[in-house]
């Protein structure tokens, strides 16, 4: 009998895979933190035979590598992706043994890339799962722009043609276990559940339902920015990352963290937005560990500039330097545990700033304090509905255009505050006065704001 177990990592909106039997098993798509994965093996009381990679991906850095070196295991990876290190090439139809009488079955599935493979999962012959790794997710598909813009139309008519090639050659029972599309990027759109087969998407698909030209022109009109730092996943994954180093960071003191800041080097807030605003460090910025840490920080911050942690315990350091690790942030140079006091050399160094709500902006606006409104929402979702008179800046974009701000306290909101939160605080470090508007965008209408479609 076989099994698949999920080993989940939320916060990047990705799923990697356990899969086998009595005595061994495959793993599809690992995080780079592997320990994860071999705890679950020493769970279900297996050894790694196989490491499994769907393609090469441009939203975090694999473990492939090491694991396949850590457990003496096999590392398949798709013929077609250039890479920098040995490994077993797998060409469509290839197959390769799990345990007794489980084996995955390669299938070209190009798209999300060029060299994109799906992996069968059979037992004594028949077809049980399918990884469909950036190919068929659920309600959805990977999204074909991240590799080269010349290949875009074409990768996304490939993907039409993947799918179709799923659905045509697998029954409708068949579970599909894709790697993104629970929040990742790295997914054309969203979708709701967490479980799904070749028939559920059979019926509901826009790669299954529509027309490739149609399927083509509105995955492409629909797609927005994705996260900087995947410029640097696909390059990081083909050259082979190295082991992971989780080793504690240096501890520092208030004399280092004003020397690193006044180095122009990043400080980063850990804590709550809440615990923020009621004091912090003067120039740090407010990254929540418990939000998208990884996505937003190494989306904004230049690359490879170094980055100190400030947290209230070490645990929470630790959770962070793992989380970043994830996607090639590199170890930490110096943290902080505590608070704001141990921080700070001097209490001129110690900062607070005002939160509130929708209706806190309306009531500001009736004062005719006219304040200064910064969404920092995606594009996508700016289009769908904005506060009339609202200066637009994607959270990803405001580091390049703070200058763009106008002069004022500048009220900044998102959809739900976590990057309201964010941008003030990066606001607050170049010397502006800011409110972070901590609440969900729906309230905004309710709070008697008047709301605009911008033009195209």
């Amino acid at each position: 009998m076989f099994f698949v177990d999920t080993i989940e990592t939320a916060s990047l909106g990705n799923r990697s895979y356990l899969a086998g039997g009595r005595r061994a098993a495959a793993v599809v798509d690992p995080p780079r933190d592997i320990d994860r994965v071999i705890a679950a093996a020493a769970r279900r009381g297996v050894r790694i035979t196989l490491v499994v990679e769907t393609h090469l991906h441009n939203d975090y850095v694999t473990g492939g590598l090491d694991l396949a070196r850590v457990t003496g295991a096999r590392y398949l990876v798709p013929a077609a992706a250039q890479v920098s290190f040995a490994r077993v090439p797998v060409a469509d139809g290839d197959l390769a043994g799990v345990d007794d009488g489980l084996a995955l079955r390669a299938l070209a599935t190009p798209g999300h890339t060029p060299h994109h493979t799906s992996y069968v999962l059979t037992e004594e012959g028949r077809d049980v799962a399918v990884f469909t790794g950036g190919s068929l997710l659920i309600g959805s598909v990977g999204r074909p722009d991240l590799v080269e813009p010349r290949l875009t139309a074409g990768l996304a008519r490939a993907q039409h043609a993947s799918v179709h090639r799923l659905a045509d050659e697998l029954a409708d029972t068949v579970p599909v276990l894709p790697t993104h599309g629970f929040g990742s990027f790295c997914s054309s759109s969203q979708a709701e559940g967490s479980a799904t087969t070749i028939g559920d998407e059979r019926g509901r698909n826009d790669a299954l339902v529509k027309d490739v030209d149609t399927f083509v022109a509105e995955l492409l009109a629909a797609l927005d920015d994705v996260p900087a730092y995947y410029a640097h996943m696909g390059p990081a994954n083909a050259a082979g990352p190295a082991p992971l180093d989780l080793t504690p960071p240096d501890p520092a003191d208030a004399e280092e963290i004003a020397r690193r800041l006044a180095a122009g080097e990043w400080v980063v807030d850990l804590r709550s937005r809440v615990a923020f605003a009621e004091g912090h460090v003067a120039g740090s910025f407010n990254f929540e560990g418990e939000g998208r840490l990884a996505t937003y920080l190494a989306w904004l911050i230049p690359w490879g500039k170094p980055v100190t942690l400030l947290a209230s315990t070490a645990a929470d350091i630790a959770d962070a330097q793992r989380e970043l690790s994830r996607v090639g942030v590199g170890r930490p140079v110096a943290a902080a545990t505590g608070a704001p006091e141990d921080w700070a050399g001097t209490a001129s160094e110690l900062r607070s700033s005002r939160r509130s709500d929708f209706a806190g902006l309306a009531a500001a606006r009736e004062r005719g304090e006219d304040p200064v409104v910064l969404d920092v929402r995606r594009n996508a979702e700016h289009r769908a509905g904005a506060i009339a008179g609202a200066v637009h800046i994607p959270l990803h974009e405001l580091r390049e255009r703070l200058g763009e701000v106008p002069p004022g306290v500048v009220w900044v909101h998102c959809a739900g505050g976590t990057r309201a939160a964010i941008a003030a605080s990066m606001l607050d470090a170049a010397g502006r006065g800011t409110v972070a508007v901590d609440d969900g965008f729906d309230a905004a209408a309710r709070a008697g704001l008047r709301l605009t479609v911008p033009a195209p």
